[in-house]
């Protein structure tokens, strides 16, 4: 991959679940991180993917999939949640950078998801824009119960595959690009213990041959 092109849809999966995998074994190469990259990409960036994560700390996009400067376009909300600014940021990544990929990226343990459990479980709300937060989760939650999947991993699973489809239900520009084959959307679970990142959903993506 140069930067005057970007990689095939499935080719820009490979290669981001190619630097998870380094850093889950502890032998990450760190590409793209020193002087000859940042002078590279100084006049423009060509990202190989959209990465839209929650702002969770341990969540370093460039960290755990081994990549380095102008390889992500990372967007950032607590909980992966949606709003304008996010779908006009990936319809950036997308149509204006080119990025073959869009990567919605949940994890473990996430404060917004059992903030949302807390609310239905026992009514507690927190306050200020939190609660916005919370809010914009419980959809997520509320389906999991609705089809018997209960447990943390299940309501995570739902809430990371409703985010891509959200995504892609209120982005006509990104729905179009998937159709015609020029971007794939994936959902993944980052587990924080081990590090390591699995395909929950995917839309216009062979993914039969992927480790989930």
């Amino acid at each position: 991959m140069t930067q005057s092109t970007s990689p095939a849809p499935q080719e820009a999966f490979d290669l981001l679940l190619s630097g998870n995998r380094r850093f889950v074994a502890g032998t990450p190469e760190h590409p793209n991180q020193d002087a000859v990259r940042r002078s590279e990409i100084a006049p423009a960036q060509r990202p190989f993917a959209v990465l839209f994560g929650c702002s969770d700390s341990r969540l370093a996009a460039e960290i755990i999939f081994d990549r380095g400067l102008g390889d992500l376009f990372v967007v950032r909300t607590a909980g992966h949640v949606v709003g304008s600014e996010v779908l006009g940021s990936v319809e950036y990544g997308v149509e204006v950078l080119d990025c073959p990929l869009v990567v919605v990226l949940g994890h473990d343990a996430c404060g917004a998801v059992g903030a949302a459990c807390a609310a239905l479980d026992d009514g507690t709300v927190p306050g200020g824009y939190i609660r916005d937060v919370v809010e914009r989760v419980t959809p997520s939650v509320l389906a999991a119960r609705a089809a018997g999947r209960g447990s943390a991993d299940e309501v995570l699973a739902e809430h990371v595959s409703h985010t891509v489809d959200l995504l892609l239900d209120r982005s006509r520009l990104l729905a179009d690009h998937v159709a015609a084959g020029r971007t794939a959307v994936v959902g993944l679970r980052y587990r924080l213990a081990d590090g390591s990142a699995r395909l929950v959903a995917s839309r216009g993506l062979d993914t039969s041959a992927a480790a989930v």
